[in-house]
């Protein structure tokens, strides 16, 4: 459908997972797709060569989403690539979880750097791009964790609970000027990480949500590219749940 040809998008931590699945979408739907991991390793050379072999220009940057001096640079340095962003994906994550009990400062401050501060970071180094080219789309990956809590995630549905404050926040800073910013709640993805879980962890998660599956990060990527998309131009500081009716 060429849903977002001609844009520019930078997605934050996109080597793989939910990140990953969203460059390929908006890759698939005609958009070109700078994005940024931590390190230049395998993952991303390969994100990078299937992104291209999609037709698109792709290229992957270096960059800690954590740094508010890495971010104004990256954004710095994808603008003398493409010219352009129309489309920021704040999707950079980690989890540190662990009872309030246990919980270091250390784990606090990471994951709500990581998490939290990146969105500041990026969204404050793309906002004057955004503006001067008069509209943009920035998408901010929250989670059900955010929206409803969960016992051992203090610090993680902090984060992301934060996120959702910001998000309403810029939608109506940057509402007059033709930028939307929206946030996607996903709830439990197959992923990686979630792959790793025991057996009977799973089973238990999926009790718990009435499409009776784990969501896919295809799943979360459609609701990303509605997002960036004119389909929901008229769409602002709303959180979408994907959750398959996990937080009903």
């Amino acid at each position: 459908m060429e849903l977002l040809k001609g844009k520019t998008a930078l997605i934050t931590g996109a080597s793989r997972g939910i990140g990953k699945a969203i460059a390929l979408k908006f890759a698939q739907e005609g958009a070109n797709v700078a994005f940024s991991d931590l390190n230049r390793d395998e993952n991303m050379e390969n994100t990078e060569k299937e992104l291209r072999e999609l037709g698109v220009e792709a290229k992957g940057y270096a960059s800690n989403a954590a740094s508010f001096d890495d971010s104004q640079k990256l954004a710095d340095e994808v603008m003398k690539d493409f010219g352009r962003i129309d489309i920021l994906v704040n999707n950079a994550g980690i989890t540190r979880d662990n009872l309030l009990l246990r919980m270091t400062e250390q784990d606090w401050d990471a994951v709500l750097a990581v998490n939290l501060k990146s969105v500041f970071n990026l969204t404050k180094a793309v906002q004057r791009i955004m503006i001067k080219q008069r509209g943009g789309s920035i998408v901010n990956m929250s989670s059900v964790v955010g929206v409803n809590g969960n016992a051992g995630q203090s610090n993680y549905s902090a984060s992301k609970a934060g996120m959702i404050g910001f998000t309403k926040s810029i939608a109506q800073e940057l509402g007059s000027r033709n930028i939307r910013c929206n946030a996607i709640a996903p709830g439990f993805i197959e992923t990686e990480m979630t792959r790793k879980l025991p057996e009977d962890v799973r089973k238990e998660w999926i009790k718990t949500i009435p499409l009776r599956r784990p969501g896919t990060p295809e799943d979360v990527a459609n609701v990303a590219v509605f997002l960036a998309s004119e389909l929901s131009s008229y769409v602002t500081g709303q959180v979408i749940n994907v959750c398959g009716g996990m937080s009903t």
